[in-house]
């Protein structure tokens, strides 16, 4: 057989599988995805999503736990290009530069408000909740009380979590739950974090 013959069987047998999975898929819903893991690009994945749902006409609302004291490339945008998309930031920026848990309590739980508030209102399509993980793993926020939001949420909306860890409950009520492993960063390397690539 030659190796076009070869690759078109091939080809041919993966087009059926394919379409074999297509075909039972076949429920619909809004889904919860967790992106996680020590690696590099979870917020990136999850701003790729803002722009494929508003590529749809979605409405989206982002809240960003943790961040919001140093400028980030995806608030600019956000700011500037999608007036229409509801965006809240945390602003206290890392818990490492606060140092201070009773205030980051504090900043957690009016941001979890803004978020509550988004999880409860059906006119979004996608709410993002840009680092959420570490507000349970810090135990800022109540796991259950997060959870029971999450899965009482409008039937249309979609929720994505980024975030290292999230515990095991989180995994369990996310319907997709991606790992991104970091294999290599240059920050390891001494090199500074890149305007446009990094924030």
């Amino acid at each position: 057989m030659s190796k076009a013959a070869k690759h078109k069987a091939s080809m041919e047998k993966q087009k059926t599988n394919v379409d074999a999975s297509i075909a039972a898929a076949d429920t619909e819903k809004s889904l919860v995805l967790l992106l996680t893991g020590n690696g590099k690009g979870k917020t990136s994945s999850a701003f790729g999503m803002v722009m494929r749902a508003m590529g749809y006409g979605h409405r989206v609302g982002i809240v960003q736990f943790i961040k919001g004291e140093q400028l980030s490339g995806e608030e600019l945008f956000a700011r500037e290009n999608l007036p229409e998309t509801d965006f809240y930031q945390m602003g206290t920026g890392f818990t490492w530069d606060t140092q201070d848990r009773q205030s980051d309590i504090e900043a957690a739980q009016r941001t979890w408000r803004e978020a509550h508030r988004m999880l409860s209102d059906p006119s979004y399509d996608l709410v993002i909740l840009d680092e959420l993980t570490y507000m349970l793993s810090f135990d800022y926020l109540e796991e259950s009380v997060v959870l029971e939001a999450i899965h009482q949420r409008p039937e249309q909306q979609s929720v994505v979590v980024t975030g290292r860890g999230g515990g095991a409950a989180l995994q369990e009520l996310a319907d997709t739950v991606s790992e991104v492993k970091e294999i290599k960063h240059a920050f390891r390397a001494g090199i500074k974090a890149r305007k446009g690539v990094d924030f």
